[in-house]
């Protein structure tokens, strides 16, 4: 990125369109300058801002591994004009992006403990990058689990990798659908996320558990976790929804005191904690 210009995008090119779910697409994407691409990096966690050109920009995080080089994934749910228009786009076209921006999940703290994956819906994207990362570094870790749920079955995202995951002797994966959502076929779990934290019952002895999903889940699964012994400081989320220019000047990601994409998006529960959780 252009240090004299922080708006200017770098040109990427879409190598490859995953259709994930109804209206739910992953990008892979590739630097169409060498040099950029050499000298970009990134840490779990941190986000870009993605463009397609006369529709304006969204943010996402960056949803591959920072272990995987030459390339970034995004995801995202079609939800307005610049996703309609990042939507419209097809592989080999040429968009924008900006970034990397923000902090980052405290990976490297977590050396040598367990760690508890919780995502809903469309919020397993942020999670994925900081579980591919754990993976990609899998003698770094002692037990990963991963709980995720969404509306109904067609809405579960990355199905492929699930079915990897679960297969994988070195995870436990737990999958769930809301009432309803279930099919014939279905033999995961069927519930709201926060009753089945609370009916996997995971120790939280040793244990980092990181949460994501729609607001109203969050706030039903912090209070499991609290019963089920987790501390403040052994629960991280990230709040991304709330940003909008990515640099701190729009003020449009202000919770509290804190600017999320300054500050953020990554904060510990004990960071949280002064902040009134309507606000976030």
């Amino acid at each position: 990125m252009s240090e004299q210009n922080i708006y200017l995008p770098h040109l990427m090119t879409i190598e490859k369109i995953t259709n994930e779910a109804p209206g739910v697409k992953t990008f892979k994407l590739k630097f169409q300058n060498e040099e950029d691409a050499n000298a970009f990096s990134f840490k779990a966690g941190q986000f870009g801002e993605y463009s397609a050109f006369g529709e304006g920009e969204s943010t996402f995080c960056i949803a591959s591994s920072p272990m995987r080089k030459g390339y970034i994934e995004c995801t995202f749910r079609v939800a307005g004009k610049n996703t309609t228009g990042l939507a419209a786009l097809e592989e080999g076209s040429t968009m924008g992006f900006r970034g990397p921006f923000g902090n980052t999940f405290p990976i490297d703290e977590w050396k040598g403990k367990n760690l508890l994956f919780i995502a809903g819906g469309i919020a397993l994207p942020p999670m994925r990058c900081v579980i591919w990362n754990a993976l990609d570094l899998r003698e770094n870790f002692k037990d990963i689990t991963i709980v995720y749920g969404a509306k109904s079955v067609n809405d579960l995202v990355y199905k492929h990798e699930l079915k990897e995951w679960e297969e994988r002797p070195d995870v436990k994966l737990v999958t769930t659908v809301d009432p309803g959502g279930e099919t014939p076929d279905w033999k995961g779990e069927i519930g709201f996320v926060p009753s089945v934290v609370e009916k996997t019952a995971p120790s939280p002895e040793n244990t980092i558990a990181i949460v994501c999903g729609p607001p109203i889940m969050i706030k039903f699964t912090f209070p499991v976790l609290e019963k089920l012994g987790f501390k403040d400081d052994q629960i991280y989320t990230t709040l991304e929804n709330r940003m909008k220019c990515g640099v701190g000047k729009c003020g449009r990601c202000n919770v509290g005191k804190l600017y999320v994409c300054k500050d953020g998006p990554v904060f510990s529960k004990e960071q949280l904690n002064n902040i009134p959780a309507e606000e976030y």
